[in-house]
């Protein structure tokens, strides 16, 4: 059993989620909030995910995997896509020296030919310095969408019957896993034991929907800048209290 010290209050957990994803929202919000541009909630939001990456490696989460940007978000206005394509290229230089000390592995899921060089070149440089961490796998999910993952995996599915690699009654669940974009992970890991969605909103947005099948949900009405430490732990402490069946008595 872990104790963390969360102000004077001392939180009991008798289980902690090996993968956590984070649906990082209310950025914007939080920026009105303050008279800012959305862009400064953007900033904002790097600092709550330092602090909440470190948090989660200390206390014993083997993935975590953050909802950076959508495929849908290509919608938004472009001076603050190209904001937030210019994030990686500041959180490595800011951020990733002390994940790499504190043993962090950057990884990344999504589709990469819609990525600016400099931001893809940015998340090379990341993953490079980090591959030989063995601590806590930081799993940006960049340009990606959960229905397209499961499209894209349903045409390599398909090309391998068609080439006479695969026959269709091979096709199972632990097979399909796979081909989806979070095959780099261990498979015990693969799945989220936890998903985290903040600013009030009550919905996946095409975030891991294969993966969550039998997630638990933590839904707050925290915007992502202001979810540091203490209310991850809040989170931490309200999955510790589930009990999960997966269907089962």
């Amino acid at each position: 059993m872990l104790r963390l010290k969360l102000k004077s209050k001392e939180v009991k957990l008798e289980k902690i989620p090996k993968h956590i994803g984070i649906i990082m929202d209310g950025n914007g919000r939080w920026a009105k909030k303050r008279l800012k541009p959305r862009v400064f909630g953007h900033k904002a939001g790097m600092d709550a995910l330092q602090e909440v990456t470190l948090t989660a490696s200390k206390y014993g989460v083997k993935v975590l995997t953050v909802y950076a940007f959508s495929t849908e978000n290509w919608a938004r206005p472009q001076d603050e896509v190209k904001f937030i394509m210019n994030l990686p290229v500041e959180f490595f230089d800011k951020y990733v020296p002390e994940l790499n000390k504190n043993n962090v592995r950057i990884q990344m899921i999504g589709e990469t030919h819609r990525l600016p060089a400099e931001t893809l070149n940015a998340l090379k440089r990341a993953i490079e310095t980090t591959r030989k961490n063995s601590g806590l796998v930081l799993n940006f999910a960049l340009n990606y969408g959960g229905r397209a993952e499961i499209t894209s995996a349903v045409r390599m599915i398909a090309q391998d019957v068609l080439d006479a690699n695969l026959n269709p009654g091979d096709i199972t669940e632990e097979l399909i896993a796979n081909y989806l974009m979070t095959d780099h992970l261990p498979y015990l890991y693969r799945n989220p034991d936890l998903i985290i969605r903040t600013s009030g909103e009550l919905r996946l947005s095409n975030f891991l929907p294969w993966q969550s099948a039998y997630s638990e949900f933590y839904f707050t009405s925290v915007l992502w800048p202001d979810f540091k430490r203490a209310e991850f732990i809040k989170a931490l402490e309200e999955y510790s209290r589930r009990q999960r069946r997966f269907g089962k008595v």
